[in-house]
């Protein structure tokens, strides 16, 4: 099955100019994605992958990226953290409609990751809430592919910012 998903990556100091960093990156199996270096220190990339699951597909994507470019760090998987307009986007429907579907649902919506000016969701549980209610009919594919961004993202920030999490903390957040 093919995946469609993102990842973004921050550049070491010392990194070459982008077209070599993109010849790196076809020659080491990246040639199903877009690459974008417009932001200087970072690189993403666009990928349409096939793999059995969206998790294989994502890992996959990591490991020849890593290869390509040794030094390179990731910043996220994608979709994950989206707000009203990229879920919209994402389920072909206006940002108005996913706005009034939220307002009219406030006590059962999923909560928000970041509730400012802007709020931000993870995709995976809003997708879930929405197919548990009858909302809207989601294609699977997204459904996997923003389990496995969210998964991904989350062994990544335990890794990197909390490898000795505390059990008692543990305990209470599941």
């Amino acid at each position: 099955m093919e995946y469609e998903f993102s990842l973004r990556f921050k550049l070491p100091a010392d990194a070459p100019p982008a077209e070599y960093l993109v010849e790196r990156l076809g020659a080491a199996g990246c040639d199903d994605a877009v690459v974008g270096t417009g932001q200087p220190g970072r690189i993403a990339l666009q990928f349409s992958r096939q793999a059995k699951t969206a998790y294989q597909a994502m890992l996959s994507a990591l490991r020849d990226v890593k290869e390509a470019l040794p030094g390179i760090d990731l910043i996220e998987a994608g979709p994950d953290m989206v707000g009203l307009t990229d879920i919209a986007d994402l389920l072909g429907v206006s940002r108005q409609n996913m706005r009034k579907i939220w307002l009219s649902h406030t006590a059962s919506f999923p909560a928000p990751m970041h509730d400012g000016s802007a709020a931000l969701w993870r995709l995976a549980p809003v997708l879930s809430w929405l197919e548990g209610q009858g909302q809207r009919r989601i294609e699977q594919r997204l459904v996997e592919v923003a389990h496995a961004a969210m998964q991904m993202n989350l062994a990544r920030a335990v890794a990197r910012h909390a490898p000795r999490a505390d059990r008692r903390l543990q305990a209470l957040l599941s």
